[in-house]
C-alpha cells in the first residue's frame, strides 16, 4: 500500500547535527545537475567501499520523506524506515500476501467482527540510540500510544506532523477503529465501528500499524520536541538509524536486541542514486548488492555475471490521475477523450520496454477481485470528438511528474502529451521532487498526474487510499473524486465476510472507475530488484518491498 517514484539531490546533513536534523526538509540547496551526480557518485563511492566487510549496500531510488513512517504513503520511506526501524502487529510471510505474527504473536476476532484482541510478543527491545536510552520492553503502552498519536485530532503529535497521518485517514482506519484499550501489559483490544474484512491487513501496514515508543514520546513531549521523532527515530525493527546524508546515504546498524534475531550484516546503507543509469553501473561494478526498482528497460543489462533479477509480476498498477475538481477535467467528456487518445502500446515499448500489460481496470491481474472483462480502448477519432463535445476551452493542462523512479517519467510525459495534442488537448510536462509531488497532487494542486500504488492483496487497499471521499481531505485521492455510489459498494464489502460476494461488488466498483474515468490504469508494469550473487536470503515480494530480515552475505 504504497506510492512508487523516485527523489532528486538536494541538501546535505547528517544526524549528529541536532538543528540540521529538525530543519532538514526546510533548507534545499540548488546545486547543476553535474555537481549533483559528482557528489552523490563519490558518497555512494565511499558506501559501496565498506561492502567487503559485511556492509550490504543497497542502490535506492530516492530519499525517504522523513523517518516517522506514520507520516509517510512513499514506498521509498516504507523500504528505507518502516521495514527497517519498525515493526509491525502483524506481519505478511515473506513473498506472500498470507498474515503472521509480528509484534503481536497471535489475534482473535469476535464472532460480531467488531473486536481485534492482541497478545503481544514478550521480550521485544526497542532501539537504544544517542537520543534514547529506553527502560523497559515493549508493551500495551507503547501501542496504545502508536495507534492514538495518528487517531486523536487536536495534539501535540498532530501539530508536529506536517504531513499529517494521512494514509491512517486514506486506509479509512479513521473511520473503522472506534476505540483501542489495555487490556493488560501484553493485551489490547481494538474495537470497531463495525466489521471490517481488510482490517487485519491493515495491522500488518508500516503506515498504520507500526509501534513507537511510548516512553521516547513522553520524552519528546516534555522537551517540546514532538518534532524530532521524523528525524531521530526509534522502533523495534531489526535496524537502528546511524546517520543520514540526505538524498545521498542512510547508514544503518543491526539492532543487537531485536526479537527475530540480530542480523549478520556489520551494517545496512542505501546509497541513494536517483539516475537509474548510475544504479546499473553502481550494480554491476560491486559498489551496491542490491539494486531497488530497477528500470525494465535495464533487465538485460544483468543477463549473465554476479547480478540477478528478482521480482517480476506484482501486486502493481500504474495509472493517471486526473484531477476531477479542476475546470474542464470534470466534464466526464473530456477525461474519457484523454483515455481513448492514449496509446499504451507505445509507452508499452518505449518506456517499459514490453516488459508491461495494458491496463484497464484499477486491480491488477494478480489480485482476486480482477474483473477481466474490462477491455482497453483506444480510439483517437472518437477521442477528438469528445474533446470538442466537451466545450474544452484550449487552456494548457499542467501533467505533474517526478524526477527519477522507476521509468523514464519525461520520456512517459511526453508520449501522453503527444498523444492528447493530436486529439486538440494542449498540455505542459512540469517535473517535480518526489516528495513535493505527492504534496502538492495531494493538495489538488495537479490537473494530472501519473503514479503507480502498490497493494496488500485485498482490492480495499487499491479503491478506499486512492478513490474513496475519505481519501480526498487526506490527500490519497489525487483524483479529487468523490462517488456516493462507489463509495456505498466499497462499504458493504468491507462488512462482508463472503469473498464471494465481496468480490461481486468490488467488480460493480471497478466497473464505475472504468465508466467514471476518475483514473486511467495504464500499466501493469512488472517489478524488479537487482540482487548480487553474494546476497543471501532476500525473497522479492508482490507487495514490492525491500525486506532485509534473515538476509546476509557469503
Amino acid at each position: 500500500m504504497s506510492r512508487f517514484a523516485g527523489a532528486s539531490a538536494a541538501d546535505e546533513h547528517t544526524t549528529r547535527e541536532t538543528e540540521d536534523r529538525q530543519n532538514w526538509q526546510t533548507r534545499p540547496v540548488i546545486l547543476n545537475p553535474g555537481l549533483r551526480l559528482l557528489i552523490a557518485t563519490l558518497l555512494c563511492l565511499l558506501a559501496g567501499a565498506s561492502s567487503a566487510a559485511g556492509t550490504l549496500t543497497v542502490c535506492s531510488e530516492g530519499s525517504p520523506d522523513g523517518f516517522d513512517i506514520a507520516q509517510s504513503e512513499s514506498a521509498l520511506t516504507h523500504d528505507a524506515a518502516g521495514m527497517t526501524l519498525y515493526d509491525q502487529l502483524l506481519h505478511y510471510k515473506r513473498g506472500t500476501t498470507e498474515l503472521v505474527p509480528g509484534l503481536a504473536e497471535r489475534w482473535q476476532v469476535s464472532a460480531d467482527g467488531l473486536q481485534v484482541t492482541l497478545w503481544l510478543r514478550r521480550g521485544v527491545k526497542f532501539h537504544s540510540t544517542t537520543w534514547f536510552k529506553p527502560t523497559r520492553e515493549m508493551n500495551a503502552d507503547d501501542v496504545l500510544f502508536s495507534i492514538r498519536r495518528m487517531a486523536e485530532p487536536k495534539t501535540a503529535w498532530q501539530a508536529a506532523a506536517k504531513s499529517g497521518f494521512g494514509m491512517w485517514h486514506s486506509t479509512g482506519m479513521a473511520d473503522i477503529v472506534k476505540g483501542i484499550e489495555r487490556l493488560d501489559e501484553h493485551r489490547v483490544r481494538l474495537t470497531l465501528k463495525q466489521p471490517n474484512a481488510p482490517f487485519l491487513g491493515m495491522l500488518a501496514s508500516s503506515f498504520t500499524a507500526s509501534v513507537f515508543s511510548a516512553e521516547y514520546g513522553a520524552q519528546l513531549l516534555a522537551a517540546g520536541k514532538t518534532e524530532l521523532m521524523n528525524t531521530q527515530p526509534v522502533g523495534t525493527g531489526p535496524f537502528v538509524l546511524r546517520s543520514y546524508q540526505k538524498d545521498a546515504v542512510i547508514r544503518l546498524a543491526p539492532h543487537p536486541g531485536y526479537w527475530g534475531g540480530a542480523s549478520t550484516l556489520d551494517q545496512l546503507v542505501f546509497a541513494i542514486t536517483a539516475d537509474p543509469q548510475v544504479r546499473i553501473q553502481r550494480l554491476k561494478s560491486g559498489e551496491c548488492r542490491v539494486g531497488a526498482n530497477i528500470q525494465a528497460q535495464a533487465a538485460g543489462a544483468f543477463d549473465s555475471g554476479d547480478v540477478r533479477l528478482a521480482g517480476g509480476t506484482a501486486l502493481l498498477t500504474g495509472y493517471i490521475a486526473i484531477n476531477t475538481r479542476r475546470g474542464p477535467l470534470a466534464d466526464l467528456r473530456l477525461r474519457q477523450a484523454l483515455w481513448l487518445a492514449l496509446d499504451k502500446r507505445s509507452l508499452i515499448q518505449s518506456v517499459y520496454a514490453g516488459r508491461a500489460e495494458a491496463a484497464a481496470s484499477f486491480l491488477p491481474p494478480s489480485n482476486w477481485s480482477f474483473d477481466a472483462s474490462l477491455r482497453e480502448r483506444f480510439d483517437p477519432a472518437q477521442a477528438r470528438a469528445l474533446v470538442k463535445a466537451s466545450g474544452y476551452d484550449g487552456r494548457e493542462l499542467a501533467i505533474f511528474t517526478r524526477v527519477g523512479g522507476s521509468i523514464d517519467a519525461r520520456r512517459a510525459a511526453e508520449l501522453m502529451q503527444a498523444d492528447w495534442a493530436r486529439a486538440g488537448v494542449k498540455s505542459r510536462v512540469q517535473m517535480i521532487e518526489w516528495g513535493e509531488m505527492l504534496k502538492r497532487t495531494g493538495q489538488g494542486e495537479h490537473d494530472i498526474t501519473f503514479l503507480n500504488w502498490s497493494g496488500n492483496g485485498d482490492p480495499d487497499d487499491f479503491f478506499t487510499s486512492n478513490l474513496s471521499c475519505a481519501a480526498v481531505p487526506s490527500g490519497g485521492n489525487k483524483s479529487q473524486w468523490c462517488h456516493p455510489a462507489f463509495d456505498a459498494l466499497l462499504d458493504a464489502a468491507r462488512v462482508s465476510g463472503d469473498r464471494a460476494q465481496r468480490s461481486a461488488l468490488y467488480a460493480k466498483a471497478q466497473r464505475i472507475v472504468y465508466d467514471e474515468v476518475p483514473i486511467i490504469p495504464t500499466v501493469y508494469p512488472q517489478y524488479f530488484t537487482a540482487v548480487h550473487r553474494s546476497v543471501v536470503g532476500f525473497v522479492a515480494s508482490p507487495l514490492t518491498d525491500l525486506d532485509f530480515r534473515g538476509v546476509s552475505l557469503r
